[in-house]
């Protein structure tokens, strides 16, 4: 497959100019980089957080948010302590995972999808059993996994999940982060990490199924938290840059004049996840699902679909509604209340809503 083909194209693939651009600024610069790290601490923070470079080179914002939580994610990065990045669901969490190791590595593929069915081998390294049973234990038998090849290239290795993960491969990781070594008693030898190496993890505590991390583990990370955005701006410039590299990516036909129906997915995820209208006047009932930006992109994505393919080219309160409700009733005994609630008391009366109302009730009936 070519890049062109690709539905989705790593970090360090897709914005491969951006980073060759901060390369290059920072060998004008003298910038210190620490071992093994393709860009410096500023650079890796200009790619995330947008900027223009000294040549004009515009890079564009891969995370908008405080900048201090980045400053200090890539900061701990550059010490011997991995990084636990923890925040509900949507809160770009593996976004800022991949982006930073794309940036550091050059390489965010060396990832570790945690389940409650991922095995030790997938911590550690595995077996071809083929090669085992013809040769015996070897090098040549031996499968590492991501974090044994981000160990022996001083890489960052990435674990999705984490607190999905059961705790005793979990605790698998406490030899790795403290010791920087990996046993391999078979052979009789070991995998020592080379400099650069790091461990970036993922967390939240809002799904079932989630897995404590003992004290042992968690004091080899330093924690932390990624924000909902803080204000309506953020969110809506979050969701309109996703929905256009969506779009692009999917090669959606391009939809004129989404911004009014991006800022009204908004506001009605984040009065309905605060459970209060955005002039304080009405409290309400809040639904059990997070109704994150990653849902929000989702159901505008969708709705550009629908517009460009079963409708006039524009995007509609008729494109969306369907998405809203699909996003907001997870639970259909309790969140279809407080739908209906919503939209009776607060979507019926609120200026220029009438049609957006009305394309709820069609599709919620």
């Amino acid at each position: 497959m070519t890049e062109t083909t690709v539905l989705r194209q790593h970090a360090e693939h897709a914005f491969a100019a951006e980073l060759e651009a901060l390369r290059k600024a920072d060998a004008d610069s003298g910038r210190p980089k620490p071992p093994r790290w393709k860009l410096s601490p500023w650079a890796v923070s200009t790619y995330l957080l947008g900027g223009a470079l000294p040549d004009g080179t515009a890079i564009s914002a891969k995370y908008i948010g405080p900048r201090r939580i980045v400053e200090i994610a890539i900061a701990t990065l550059a010490t011997d302590r991995a990084l636990l990045l923890v925040g509900v669901p949507g809160t770009a969490k593996t976004w800022v995972s991949e982006h930073l190791a794309a940036a550091i590595s050059g390489d965010s593929t060396l990832l570790v999808q945690g389940t409650a069915g991922t095995p030790e081998e997938a911590m550690r390294y595995g077996w071809n059993y083929a090669q085992l049973l013809a040769h015996g234990p070897s090098r040549d038998a031996l499968v590492p996994s991501p974090l044994m090849r981000a160990m022996a290239t001083g890489a960052i290795a990435r674990i999705e999940e984490l607190t999905r993960i059961p705790a005793d491969v979990q605790d698998t990781l406490i030899t790795i982060l403290s010791e920087k070594t990996l046993p391999i008693p078979e052979l009789g030898e070991e995998t020592q990490a080379e400099k650069g190496f790091s461990v970036i993890a993922t967390a939240n505590d809002r799904d079932k199924g989630v897995n404590e991390l003992s004290s042992a583990l968690r004091r080899r990370f330093n924690t932390v938290v990624l924000p909902l955005p803080g204000t309506a701006e953020e969110e809506i410039e979050i969701v309109s840059q996703r929905v256009a590299s969506l779009g692009k990516a999917l090669e959606l036909p391009e939809v004129p004049a989404a911004h009014e129906e991006i800022r009204r997915v908004v506001t009605v995820f984040r009065e309905l996840r605060g459970g209060l209208t955005v002039d304080g006047k009405t409290k309400l009932k809040t639904p059990s699902g997070t109704l994150s930006p990653a849902e929000a992109i989702s159901v505008v994505a969708g709705g550009i679909a629908l517009a460009a393919h079963f409708g006039d080219g524009v995007l509609r309160p008729a494109d969306i509604a369907a998405g809203i409700l699909g996003a907001v009733v997870k639970d259909v005994s309790t969140d279809r209340l407080v739908w209906q609630e919503y939209l009776e008391t607060v979507a019926r009366g609120r200026e220029g809503w009438t049609e957006f109302y009305r394309s709820c009730r069609e599709v919620s009936a």
